[in-house]
């Protein structure tokens, strides 16, 4: 289990980063919640090397080297995300935290002690008409709090507009 950054006892909220369009939606929703509840936000992006062994021999050093890469992709996609998604000028503070692991199993590890888990409708899954993606689904059902799914674009005021209705 890990530590909780925050430390006190001010509301928590976790969002998932993934990079994906619907997932800088989530964080926007929120930093707005943070905004309303005096919440901390907790920004986490997982990420996780699939080591394939076969009859060839592989070195170790190029299993770490290739570790090391996807933490440094990892770190610089969720710092632009956040970047991005605070650029309106936000007053809530983010952690950004990049942990190694299958997206749901670290999101539902770390919704421990959470007030609140935020995701996106879908990531970059390949079912884009899917209402809901795997990770979403996963964490609805095994979240240890209550979780938010945020769907289609956040608009100025702080609601959201499915995509679809919008572009009618």
């Amino acid at each position: 289990m890990s530590e909780q950054p925050s430390g006190g006892n001010e509301p928590r909220i976790v969002v998932g980063v993934d990079g994906s369009a619907s997932s800088e939606q989530a964080l926007r929703w929120a930093l707005r919640q943070a905004e309303l509840t005096g919440a901390t936000v907790e920004a986490i992006i997982a990420w996780h090397f699939h080591f394939i062994s076969s009859s060839y021999v592989v070195m170790l050093t190029d299993v770490v080297a290739s570790s090391t890469e996807f933490r440094k992709i990892a770190e610089r996609v969720l710092a632009d995300t956040v970047s991005r998604a605070t650029s309106g000028g936000f007053p809530a503070p983010v952690t950004q935290r990049v942990l190694e692991g299958e997206a749901a199993a670290v999101l539902i590890r770390e919704s421990a002690g959470a007030d609140l888990l935020v995701v996106g409708s879908r990531g970059h899954g390949g079912l884009a008409e899917a209402l809901l993606g795997s990770v979403g689904q996963h964490c609805v059902h095994h979240a240890a709090c209550p979780v938010v799914v945020v769907r289609g674009d956040v608009t100025t005021a702080g609601s959201t507009t499915d995509s679809k209705e919008a572009s009618s």
